[in-house]
């Protein structure tokens, strides 16, 4: 068996543990209080999945309702591709009793599908898993994540790593699907982490992954929280039920220590709801009440295109001076974060001084205010962030590096939340010069409207500001780049690491970064050769799989 599944050729990869365990479908059912329908004597399973297009022979099909529609109506193809069993609810035994196949029924399947993965791939909460650092917040998830990565690998650690643009396996890159993994798939991942020797590993855990079970049945070493900001509100009622989504992290039961930034006022209130114990670090010249007391302190010592410098200073007196390789105070923020998760899980002081005291974090952020342009000409920076917050901090940033003028290309995500839009549109067109309004996924919205509102947001808020309006982006980059000079800048917010854009449903293969190196290059720039790992194949992928459930 091997560790990666033979998905369909133009989605990534699903992963499991080449030597899982092999577990009896009747000590599922009893030790999940499940009703058996069909005969489980003698039936075993060696994995579960929530997908017909992820599933191997000898695994159980877990069928919940999603969306639009009930996972047990895909039974028959689960059985026709090798299932040996379907674990669902009462509804779901309904739809898939002519399967030929036992069930077993659960009231809430998505409520225990992490601790039935959990036992599935004994991946509870043992002493021979590797260490789990769980990061959230609106903003700098995936950063940190990466960082985390970058500096345990400078300690010597082998690691793993799930974020919004990869998963990694001890050196091994897949592209991500989700931001956070179901939570058969992460404990399948995880799973094969162990059998990879994985020491640490790093998580982005997204407020819908807790909200939706994905990290049941884990526990975090450290949890860490970075801040909270206008996002998300197409899944939260308001920015209460949001915050109150990424509370659960904090928990006795899902982490043991946490490490939060005081940047955002909101984390001042994960202290106080914390019931672990926490560490708190703070970044004054961002925070919003720089004088808020912390355990530690960034302190911004050199912006530079190629990095920021900073130190991370204790209270007692001890001290840490590196870089960050990219550009941006709030990066030296997620930076000392991850520096304090990795000194809360138990690495000595002394080790992290010496390998990261006066050098440089290695570490690799796909998509993060990633410089894609020479040495000569603009810089030309593609970032991931699609959020009023993200956009401030990642405008000054730019501007904070850039002698000349500052452009700004950005769309915004079609189905999702709208109400962000005008926020949006007025940090986008306040903190640039010129505004260049383009196209992202408009998935089934009209882009035309999108892109309509996005302008008339920024017009409302700087009628005398020169905003353009071009579609496709392949346009939109030319035109921005025929609109700057050596020691200009363009900020492209949105795509990030992405390589593709959710058109009416479809995939169609899209790089960004790609992009714009093409159109430095036809504008006569100097463009470096690139350095991040080539894209997975995406071309005529459905944007959404209707058996796998939101």
């Amino acid at each position: 068996m091997t560790s990666v599944d033979s998905a369909p050729a133009n989605l990534p990869p699903v992963l499991r543990p080449e030597h899982p365990p092999i577990r009896s479908l009747s000590d599922l059912a009893a030790r999940f209080d499940g009703r058996v329908r069909g005969d489980a004597d003698g039936v075993t399973l060696t994995g579960i999945t929530l997908a017909t297009a992820d599933l191997r022979a000898g695994e159980a099909f877990v069928a919940i309702q999603g969306v639009n529609r009930h996972g047990a109506e895909f039974a028959a193809t689960a059985a026709d591709q090798g299932a040996v069993a379907v674990v669902t609810d009462a509804r779901g035994a309904e739809l898939a009793a002519s399967c030929a196949l036992p069930l077993v029924v659960v009231d809430d399947p998505r409520a225990v599908l992490g601790e039935l993965s959990a036992w599935v791939y004994g991946t509870g909460a043992h002493d021979d898993l590797p260490l789990l650092f769980g990061t959230t917040g609106t903003n700098g998830k995936t950063s940190v994540s990466h960082l985390l990565e970058g500096i345990l690998g400078q300690l010597g650690v082998v690691t793993g790593l799930s974020s919004t643009a990869e998963r990694h396996i001890a050196g091994e890159v897949i592209v991500s699907r989700l931001t956070t993994p179901e939570a058969s798939e992460f404990h399948a991942l995880l799973a094969l982490m162990r059998e990879r020797g994985v020491q640490a590993v790093a998580v982005e855990v997204s407020a819908q992954a807790l909200s939706r079970h994905r990290v049941d049945g884990l526990m975090f070493d450290v949890a860490g929280f970075t801040n909270l900001s206008h996002d998300h509100l197409d899944d939260y009622a308001d920015m209460h039920e949001y915050f109150e989504a990424k509370v659960p992290l904090f928990r006795a039961d899902r982490s043991r220590r946490a490490v939060v930034c005081l940047d955002s006022p909101s984390g001042a209130d994960v202290v106080a709801r914390s019931e672990v114990p926490v560490t708190t670090v703070i970044t004054p010249a961002i925070a919003a009440d720089p004088d808020a007391e912390a355990d530690w302190t960034v302190e911004i010592l050199q912006e530079r295109q190629d990095g920021t410098t900073f130190t991370l200073r204790h209270r007692d007196g001890r001290t840490l001076t590196t870089v960050v390789p990219t550009i941006g105070r709030h990066m030296a923020a997620n930076a000392g974060l991850a520096i304090v998760m990795i000194l809360e899980s138990g690495y000595a002081w002394e080790a992290l001084v010496q390998a990261l005291d006066g050098a440089r974090i290695q570490a690799y952020l796909p998509g993060r205010t990633q410089l894609v342009s020479g040495p000569t000409g603009p810089a030309v920076y593609v970032d991931f962030g699609h959020s009023p917050d993200a956009f401030e901090k990642t405008l000054a940033a730019v501007r904070h590096v850039t002698d000349g003028k500052v452009v700004m290309l950005f769309g915004a995500d079609g189905d999702r939340d709208a109400t962000k839009r005008f926020d949006m549109s007025r940090t986008a067109v306040e903190g640039s010069d010129i505004l260049v309004v383009t196209d992202h996924h408009p998935r089934f919205e009209d882009p035309d409207a999108i892109r309509a509102t996005l302008v008339e947001g920024a017009r409302l808020t700087r009628p005398d500001a020169t905003i353009l309006e071009f579609t496709p982006p392949e346009r939109a980059i030319r035109e921005a780049v025929a609109l700057v000079g050596d020691g200009d800048a363009i900020l492209w917010a949105g795509p990030g690491h992405q390589d593709y854009r959710d058109i009416r449903g479809r995939r169609a293969p899209y790089s960004a970064r790609e992009l714009a190196r093409r159109a430095l290059r036809d504008a006569g720039w100097p463009v470096p050769e690139p350095v991040w790992p080539v894209p997975y194949p995406t071309d005529s992928t459905p944007a959404s799989d209707p058996e796998r459930p939101a």
